[in-house]
């Protein structure tokens, strides 16, 4: 279900973004603003998930709370959904800050343009796992159907969500 244009993030640029343990944005760099189309003052204090795109599914921002939330890093590939509409994919490395008692404090998001050949990979695993979680009666069950498909999806593999998302790596060495 792609919403207006794509937008294509040079391969140079990094977004990056902090928040606060709620996922509220703190800070947001000129390139995250400018390919969101926000001004600083429209995403400051706000959730992240403002630039949440819709053919995202939930699953994905639930692994990746619980990852980042247990103190521990995470890399994965999302759709990012614009002010006005359009949108454009990033491979987000997430991470949590912590304070000089080892607490957590905040995240720390830096993301980087993917290749095509993944794009079209991901596009493919997010639409069965959003099936997967539209054909629930609810959304709390829904989200527990996306998380079982995407883990019977990474045993089938043999693989971690780590191993997984860097398994990638050759289908970008073969892109390039």
């Amino acid at each position: 279900m792609a919403v207006g244009a794509e937008r294509v993030l040079a391969q140079g640029d990094i977004i990056v973004s902090k928040t606060d343990t709620k996922g509220r944005i703190h800070y947001a760099n000129r390139t995250f603003l400018s390919i969101a189309d926000y001004e600083e003052r429209d995403v400051l204090e706000k959730p992240h998930n403002i630039i949440r795109h819709p053919d995202m599914p939930r699953t994905i921002f639930k692994v990746l709370w619980d990852r980042i939330r247990s103190g521990n890093e995470l890399f994965t590939y999302i759709k990012n959904g614009t002010k006005n509409g359009d949108y454009y994919w990033v491979l987000a490395h997430v991470t949590p800050t912590f304070d000089s008692n080892g607490q957590i404090i905040g995240y720390h998001s830096n993301r980087r343009a993917p290749n095509r050949p993944v794009i079209a990979e991901m596009e493919q695993l997010y639409r069965e796992i959003s099936n997967q979680e539209s054909s629930q009666g609810d959304r709390k069950a829904g989200l527990i159907a996306g998380e079982a498909l995407l883990n019977e999806k990474l045993a089938a593999a043999g693989q971690t969500i780590d191993q997984f998302v860097f398994s990638f790596a050759s289908i970008e060495k073969a892109a390039a």
